[in-house]
């Protein structure tokens, strides 16, 4: 038989435990849990993801929101960022859209980008807190410098609209490339728009594709509608492959 057993190192591994979840859920779930009531932070967030998410353990939210709390008390700045997004969206919890913001707060404070991009949003949208499109900007603008894809693709937005700053077409087009190269569906579709623009359809092509891949619902039914409306037949005969993937995902009621 055999032996499933783990060492102490590798229990008390953050990037073992999770390399593991990929390959056998519930004996990584084990370790994780052992990881985490050891101390070990990096489990602890684990935990929490996998109790969140019901990977290879019973989904337990407000447990998952318990263990998110010790590892953010020791600093760990994904798992104060969780919260955000657990109160956000009530997830183990009252939805709470205010104490979601302090816990964003403080993360994009401490150079977290998912942080800072979770904060821009409830800034952009006056949730949880007063709404300011400046502040927003300059978060979104952090996280992009940092790396992060979904904000880049905002950046762009907001230099190509020229909202709270310079309109700067020419950056706003690198933005969006940046960010459909990093793998933002977002920003491959506005990135595909700025090549349609410019006559470039079969490199947009490739772009929407890939949008397609990888977008989720609620993105794919908006993007269905405005490819629709696409002069180009063949963007045009690419929005009935967005409606037929709006429909293999839509839950059956």
């Amino acid at each position: 038989m055999a032996d499933f057993r783990l060492r102490r190192e590798e229990m008390l591994d953050g990037e073992r435990l999770r390399a593991m979840l990929d390959e056998s859920p519930a004996r990584a779930a084990q370790a994780i849990l052992i990881a985490a009531r050891e101390g070990e932070v990096e489990a602890q967030a684990l935990l929490g993801q996998i109790l969140l998410d019901g990977q290879g353990i019973t989904q337990d939210r407000p447990l998952a929101l318990r263990w998110f709390g010790i590892a953010a008390r020791q600093g760990h700045l994904m798992s104060r960022n969780m919260l955000g997004r657990c109160h956000e969206h009530g997830w183990g919890c009252v939805a709470d859209a205010s104490l979601a913001a302090r816990h964003y707060r403080v993360a994009a404070q401490a150079g977290l980008d998912w942080a800072m991009y979770n904060y821009a949003n409830l800034l952009a949208t006056g949730r949880g807190l007063n709404k300011d499109p400046a502040l927003a900007f300059s978060f979104y603008q952090r996280a992009a410098h940092l790396g992060h894809a979904k904000s880049m693709n905002l950046l762009g937005r907001y230099l190509e609209e020229g909202r709270v700053c310079p309109m700067d077409l020419r950056a706003a087009r690198d933005w969006y490339r940046r960010s459909a190269e990093g793998g933002d569906f977002r920003g491959q579709f506005s990135f595909a728009a700025v090549l349609t623009d410019e006559g470039n359809i079969e490199d947009a092509l490739v772009w929407l594709r890939k949008a397609l891949a990888g977008g989720n619902l609620n993105f794919l039914r908006v993007a269905s509608q405005a490819l629709m409306g696409a002069t180009d037949p063949r963007i045009h005969a690419l929005a009935n492959e967005f409606h037929h993937r709006v429909v293999e995902l839509t839950p059956v009621s």
